[in-house]
């Protein structure tokens, strides 16, 4: 008697965009994210997926312009949860959006 045959699922195929951003995120969480020193303080405070990481899901699952406004969002919980792991500490750095450096500041500013 055979045995059923389990088919895969067909391979989900994704657009030259969309496949460089994803491409360029794994990147920076394999050569960049490692060195910062630091960890997302989104997962830290929350546990879950880390700002790269929800960003590559959301641009496989939503494309390049539909991943817009989920990123910016978990970018922004991020933001806060920094706030949380550290109320009383001004934090400050440089962080690379798609090679774009852009400076940030959180915390209490100091007099």
């Amino acid at each position: 008697m055979d045995q059923p045959q389990h088919e895969r699922p067909p391979a989900r195929t994704v657009g030259v965009v969309t496949a460089l951003l994803d491409r360029a995120v794994a990147w920076y969480q394999r050569r960049l994210s490692p060195r910062k020193g630091y960890s997302c303080a989104h997962r830290v405070a929350h546990g879950g997926d880390s700002c790269s990481q929800a960003v590559r899901r959301s641009l496989l699952d939503r494309g390049p312009l539909g991943a817009v406004l989920p990123s910016l969002g978990h970018l922004l919980a991020c933001y806060r949860a920094v706030a949380l792991l550290t109320p009383h500490q001004r934090v400050q750095g440089v962080c690379c959006c798609a090679g774009i450096p852009i400076p940030f500041a959180f915390g209490r500013r100091r007099a």
